[in-house]
């Protein structure tokens, strides 16, 4: 067993230190918001309250499940996330697996087009425009297809295909496979890395995009629940939380319970905990994915 010297554990000490330090410091926002969520929020409104709930409860989460806006909100942004992901996984992937051939026709010209895109847009009234002009404003579609393809997964796909033996390719297509058999049953199955590493990219922005909501959508249906969180927190009035079936007399009472600020903690926990639960699954993938994707 190897002894420690005297300066190695002087720096592994301030290591750790600063690591907890940091740890606390990211995690105990979360904890408290939690804290506040499961307390009364009248006797949150006193303030004292710092590692766990003094008056336990359930009733905002009570309240946010029971608002029917919020509900609605909670499946589009869970049916967006998911058909999004999986829509943009396979348009990107494809896009970049063609981009990937080294013998494609005008690949420096469509790569330059590519880089272009990552760094300049035409601003957000040109943007508006296009999408009025597609039919996408006020439409379900306008969370899914602009996003198909991004520009910066294209390029972490395309590096990361190449890193793939042209062996494989070569023995598939000598056996009659055309491209697409290549790219279904060779290329995905290796590149799950990628995959995973993407997926919880594009699954946490659209998760979390209320922008696309808040300029090009003016249907309340297709509010999503991170939009609805923007919302709470740019409100004060309970009332106005609430709304969504909620009459004057049962905000009245739920005066007696819950305060804003304890529906916005509460809401801001059910937003937060379906990444938190998603993303330990993707983590072994993540930093491999990163790393083989944008070493070229």
């Amino acid at each position: 067993m190897r002894k420690i010297s005297r300066e190695d554990f002087i720096v592994d000490t301030v290591v750790y230190i600063v690591i907890a330090f940091v740890f606390l410091v990211t995690l105990y926002p979360f904890y408290y918001s939690l804290v506040i969520s499961f307390n009364n929020g009248i006797d949150a409104a006193r303030g004292g309250i710092f590692l766990w709930p003094r008056q336990f409860t359930l009733d905002n989460y009570k309240a946010v499940f029971s608002n029917d806006q919020l509900l609605g909100a909670f499946f589009i942004s869970v049916s967006r996330t998911i058909i999004g992901t999986i829509a943009s996984l396979f348009a990107t992937s494809l896009f970049a697996y063609g981009l990937s051939h080294k013998k494609l026709l005008f690949r420096k010209f469509y790569f330059s087009l590519l880089i272009i895109s990552m760094y300049f847009t035409g601003g957000i009234i040109p943007y508006f425009i296009l999408l009025s002009n597609l039919k996408l404003i006020n439409s379900y579609l306008v969370y899914i297809i602009p996003s198909l393809i991004t520009a910066w997964y294209a390029i972490l796909f395309v590096n990361f295909f190449q890193s793939i033996p042209e062996a494989l390719k070569e023995s598939a297509r000598i056996d009659g496979a055309n491209d697409l058999v290549i790219f279904g049953k060779i290329i995905v199955p290796l590149s799950t890395p990628i995959f995973a590493t993407v997926a919880l990219y594009m699954g946490v922005y659209h998760w979390n995009d209320w922008y696309s909501t808040a300029f090009f959508t003016q249907n309340k249906k297709l509010r999503t629940l991170a939009y609805i969180l923007i919302d709470l927190i740019n409100r004060s009035d309970l009332t106005s939380i609430l709304r969504g079936g909620t009459t004057q007399k049962d905000a009245a009472i739920a005066m007696q319970t819950f305060t804003p600020e304890t529906i916005r903690m509460a809401t801001m926990v059910v937003v937060v905990i379906p990444i938190v639960c998603v993303y330990p699954f993707l983590q072994k993938y993540f930093v491999k994915g990163i790393m083989v994707g944008s070493i070229k």
